[in-house]
């Protein structure tokens, strides 16, 4: 009788993801606004000739901004408790 009530509560317990909670709106939109400078950055990077002070200069600090700053705000903000 003991192993059909644990068996029982093993089954109604529902498996909830660790990163529900973590992932929340604020750390999404981050994310997204990394992905969007990401595209601008290599976009900037691919246009005009090779000597383009454009995707010389700017591209790669875009580039910086994006892969050292913006992704991980979006990783490492968490949640303001409340």
């Amino acid at each position: 009788m003991a192993n059909i009530k644990t068996k029982n509560k093993i089954e109604n317990r529902k498996l909830i993801s660790p990163f529900k909670n973590y992932w929340t709106k604020k750390n999404l939109m981050i994310f997204y606004l990394g992905i969007i400078t990401l595209l601008v950055g290599f976009f900037l990077m691919s246009i005009g000739p090779w000597n383009n002070p454009l995707s010389l200069s700017v591209s790669p600090i875009i580039l910086l901004i994006a892969y050292v700053i913006v992704f991980p705000l979006s990783i490492l903000k968490s949640k303001s408790k409340s």
